[in-house]
């Protein structure tokens, strides 16, 4: 067979695109797929095995429908476009999320599709589980908070809070961070899959969790109510309100469900019961609806009957796997806990080495420190030595000086003393000297006077031997050649005599009282000479003092 006839059996193609919450992939498929031949390919490339949670929803005329598995794809009312765009979306919803999600990636795509209809605000959350919820996000994609990786602003491009809430509260981003962060620190050494599965049994109890709406009326004329379809059953509500239905019908009490036209009936399970009957604007939501309705209550019904061997398995594959799971975080938050522990006594010992280094740093530089003030405290020690030596000089000069100073001050006090004396002696004998000039006065003035009572007594003596001489000898005066000193010799032998020592006696007194005189004159002349030198030597002594008290 040619390579040409192989290429014309090979079977035409065309190209879609399928998008998941957090992907994308482009497939050829064969003209004649049926929905199920894609939806399958797609399952087997996301390795998914539980497929009936499932579906591929495109959007046609501005309505989101379903993508049917038993008809062809090209068959059916999709876009016409290069390449055919499809969701791969959850298109029904467990009861409860723990029990029926087995696979992990089962697991995951609930919780990125339930955390975008809760960002989008397709379900309601108060603003409190939403920042609960938002840090389960944080943990599932960021892992255990390290707040010395996780620093302020790291969340900064996470969508993580519905706008309506940003909106509620006027707050900041950070502030925001700081709540969200408080409640992510605590969810430490809780895995991703734990995370998320924390996330989806949060969210399961909100109002608006799996449910479908559709506006219907109860007439043909009036769209007042709203259509809810979810796992558990039918819900009829007012259309302002989508937390609280009106009426409910399970699944459990619903007998059957028909659907023609725009009209949708209900049956309960109870004969008696009223049919509830109702109608939507067209007949793609009728069959919509319908599909949901089916779709929910096969799921419904299956959870109650005893699991196929498939469930069977994949529940113990699950278990098995959910056990080794366990185990490996286990093992691993083991290793973490000990590498965080090795790592803390890494920090410790760097720490210790650090601080002993830096101990060891601050003991050297201590050390340096010691050495440097012991040698300055050599120097100064040696300077202070010399300056004792110094000082020990200039206090032994000073003693001496000191010394030679209570010499000088005591030949001072000595001489001053001697001189003091000597002074007092000069002044007693200068006294004295007055004292006997005085008494040598009197003497003298006696002496005078009795000099002068002599002469005037020899006076008058010499007066009367002339009266008598010329009395007895009147012829001595007419003849002045007649001596009579002969006669005088003769006769007054002894009264000459007598005169003559007188007179002897006379001068000899002048003489001595002269002599005397002389003699005070050159004693008062020495005396008034050794004043002089005794006040000069005492003058010279009070300014020695006064200079040594100044040196002092």
């Amino acid at each position: 067979m040619s390579i040409r006839g192989l290429k014309k059996k090979q079977p035409k193609t065309f190209k879609v695109r399928i998008i998941t919450v957090d992907a994308e992939m482009e497939f050829s498929c064969e003209m004649k797929w049926k929905g199920k031949d894609l939806f399958d390919l797609v399952c087997r490339a996301l390795g998914l095995r539980e497929t009936w949670f499932f579906g591929l929803q495109y959007t046609i005329k501005g309505m989101c429908t379903w993508l049917k598995m038993d008809k062809k794809v090209l068959d059916q009312e999709i876009p016409k476009e290069d390449p055919i765009s499809f969701h791969f979306l959850a298109k029904f919803y467990p009861e409860k999320v723990e029990e029926e999600l087995l696979q992990e990636i089962t697991q995951h795509l609930f919780f990125l599709q339930v955390k975008k209809q809760i960002l989008d605000e397709e379900i309601y959350c108060s603003p409190e589980a939403t920042v609960l919820l938002a840090s389960y996000a944080v943990q599932a994609k960021y892992g255990d908070y390290d707040p010395n990786f996780h620093e302020p602003g790291f969340l900064a491009h996470d969508e993580l809070l519905p706008k309506r809430v940003l909106r509620q509260y006027q707050l900041t981003a950070e502030m925001w961070e700081e709540k969200i962060t408080a409640w992510y620190a605590e969810h430490r050494g809780i895995a991703r899959d734990e995370a998320e599965m924390n996330y989806l049994k949060i969210a399961q109890d909100l109002e608006m969790y799996g449910v479908n709406y559709f506006p219907i009326a109860q007439n043909k004329n009036h769209t007042d109510l709203l259509l809810g379809v979810d796992a558990k059953g039918i819900h009829i509500y007012s259309i302002n309100n989508r937390f609280s239905p009106n009426k409910s019908f399970e699944w459990s009490s619903i007998r059957n469900i028909s659907c023609s036209e725009k009209e949708l009936t209900i049956k309960p399970l109870d004969k008696k019961a009223e049919v509830f009957k109702f109608f939507s604007s067209q007949l793609k939501v009728n069959k919509l609806i319908f599909q949901l309705c089916i779709g929910n209550h096969d799921l419904f019904m299956r959870r109650r009957k005893v699991d196929s061997i498939e469930i069977q398995q994949m529940k113990a594959q699950a278990r098995e796997e959910k056990a080794r799971k366990k185990m490996e975080n286990q093992r691993l938050a083991r290793e973490k806990q000990l590498r965080e522990e090795a790592e803390r006594a890494k920090e410790e010992l760097e720490r210790r080495l650090f601080q002993l280094e830096d101990e060891a740093r601050q003991a050297n530089e201590a050390l340096l420190r010691s050495q440097e003030a012991a040698e300055l405290l050599a120097e100064k020690a040696q300077i202070a030595e010399e300056e004792a030596k110094l000082l020990a000089q200039n206090a032994a000069e000073a003693e001496q000086e000191r010394q030679r100073l209570e010499i000088t001050a005591l030949k001072s006090k000595e001489e001053k003393r001697l001189m003091e004396q000597k002074m007092r002696e000069a002044e007693l004998i200068a006294v004295k000297l007055v004292k006997e000039s005085d008494r040598r006065a009197k003497e003298a003035e006696h002496l005078k006077q009795d000099l002068h009572e002599a002469r005037e007594a020899e006076r008058k003596a010499n007066q009367k031997l002339l009266d008598i001489t010329r009395l007895n000898y009147p012829h001595m005066a007419k003849y002045p050649q007649y001596s009579p000193g002969d006669s005088r010799d003769a006769t007054f032998d002894k009264g000459s005599i007598k005169l003559d020592l007188k007179d002897i006696d006379l001068k000899r007194l002048s003489f001595e009282i002269e002599r005397e005189r002389l003699d005070y004159l050159e004693k008062s002349r020495k005396f008034e000479d050794r004043l002089k030198e005794l006040k000069s030597e005492i003058h010279a002594l009070k300014l020695e003092e006064k200079q040594a008290g100044l040196c002092n």
